[in-house]
């Protein structure tokens, strides 16, 4: 294996260019994938792009809220929601919305903003985001929405020390708004409510994206239904990050095509050859 390290505009733009690269599997932005695919196409080479997501997950009204705390502290709070299928949207029933948004505000006001190198750490706190500049890119995503008649309802700063934190922060938002639309890749959750399941279903498959999503109910026949609807490439039920390298995980539409993890990804790497041969008269 080699490793070649350089920005994107010069290693990444060459390597995805080159005439003897014939196989780009890349995880990233959109604007990005889009690039490397273009770039790559001039040389008919295949791609597996793995890039965006707004990940929703439909919280029923039967539905365990104090289980899906811990759903909500990974979900979206991990690795300050710098993840691809972060869960950074909720959609959820209007008779569990009040309970929803003072038991997002609990998990989010639990969390300690700092450094953290350990394990206990991470599963007390929340570090930094990658750059100053995503950090303020997520703050004014925040004031935008509040903007367009959002209700912040906790976090939405950044707090009184070195590096680009981002305070956890819940926003209680409608499906028109920008912030339930586009990607933040930070620790923002939206939280939105629905009264009929296929409202919620259309509301989850209202973006461009569909990396993952996820559904949450007491019952299964009813999860089932959403799942065979949803336009995701996974989804998750009664469990947020469920599955693992064993399972196929990539997206619909912005988010991607192809597939990473699984028997899935191993086609990626091979090509079919058909050999017909005649034996005999």
């Amino acid at each position: 294996m080699n490793v070649l390290c350089g920005l994107g505009a010069e290693a990444g733009a060459a390597l995805s260019a080159h005439p003897m690269v014939n196989q780009i599997v890349f995880t990233g932005s959109v604007p990005t994938g889009i690039a490397i695919a273009t770039a790559a196409a001039k040389n008919v080479v295949p791609c597996v792009l793995e890039l965006g997501g707004k990940s929703a997950a439909i919280v029923h009204n039967d539905a365990d809220l104090e289980a899906f705390e811990t759903d909500l502290r990974w979900g979206i709070y991990f690795n300050a929601g710098q993840v691809c299928s972060a869960m950074s949207r909720v959609i959820v029933h209007e008779s569990r919305h009040a309970e929803m948004i003072e038991r997002a505000v609990k998990v989010a006001s639990d969390l300690t903003v700092a450094p953290g190198e350990t394990l206990k750490d991470m599963a007390q706190g929340m570090g930094s985001m990658v750059s100053h500049g995503q950090r303020d890119r997520a703050l004014n995503m925040v004031k935008q929405a509040q903007d367009q008649g959002a209700t912040l309802a906790t976090g939405g700063s950044a707090p009184n020390n070195a590096g680009a934190f981002l305070n956890p922060t819940v926003m209680d938002v409608t499906p028109d708004m920008t912030i339930a639309r586009d990607e933040v890749f930070g620790p923002v959750l939206s939280v939105m409510k629905f009264t009929q399941d296929d409202e919620a279903i259309e509301i989850a498959n209202s973006t461009d994206y569909g990396l993952v999503s996820g559904v949450f109910t007491a019952d299964l026949d009813r999860a089932n239904r959403a799942a065979q609807k949803l336009r995701a490439g996974q989804v998750f039920v009664n469990e947020w990050y469920a599955g693992g390298v064993e399972t196929p995980f990539g997206g619909y539409g912005k988010s991607g095509y192809g597939r990473e993890k699984g028997r899935e990804a191993l086609w990626n790497y091979v090509q079919t050859k058909n050999i017909a041969m005649k034996i005999g008269k």
